[in-house]
């Protein structure tokens, strides 16, 4: 009896533990199950993360390269307009001193009759004309030289036209009085 009894309880004792181990397994395995979602979940999050991320960064470069072609454009424009506003002025330069190269006299005799009309400064310039031509460059006059060469081709009145434009106007010749006389300061 007693060896059944001893049996018996060796039985029950080994059935326990085998209910113990296998309640340990079981609950070992339920850690690894949710450990493993608890990673995928993780690695989930990341990758989605790491999406939004690389969405805000793209839309970030995206807004920083059409700013810069904004920028870009803009300083276009900006210096179109520069570039028109000064081609404007250049014209308008040039139309005023047509005007002023127009201005000369055809003859000797009409200039004298309008230099008693001209401001002290513009008569003073007829005395200094004598001392600009000779500070003209030595390639002015050999342009005018061969300007000269042209003009006898052309007729007296072209000839006379071209002169005057050649000539150099009354405003630069103050301009150049203007200068020589500063330099000399």
């Amino acid at each position: 009896l007693r060896t059944e009894e001893r049996q018996r309880l060796a039985r029950e004792r080994r059935e326990e533990r085998e209910k113990q181990h296998a309640a340990k397994e079981t609950q070992m395995l339920e850690k690894e199950r949710k450990a493993k979602l608890q990673y995928e979940k993780q690695l989930e999050e990341r990758q989605r993360k790491l999406k939004e991320q690389k969405q805000k960064e793209e839309q970030r470069r995206a807004a920083a390269e059409e700013k810069r072609k904004q920028k870009i454009e803009e300083e276009k424009e900006r210096y179109e307009a520069v570039m028109h506003r000064t081609l404007e002025r250049n014209q308008r330069l040039e139309t005023r001193q047509k005007r002023w190269s127009w201005g000369g006299s055809a003859t000797p005799d009409s200039d004298s009759k309008t230099a008693g009309k001209r401001s002290t400064s513009t008569a003073n310039l007829k005395q200094t004309e004598a001392g600009m031509n000779k500070q003209l460059s030595s390639s002015a006059a050999l342009l005018n030289a061969s300007d000269r060469t042209r003009r006898s081709q052309f007729s007296p009145l072209d000839s006379s036209v071209i002169s005057r434009l050649l000539a150099p106007t009354q405003a630069s010749l103050a301009r150049s009085k203007s200068a020589a006389t500063l330099s000399a300061d």
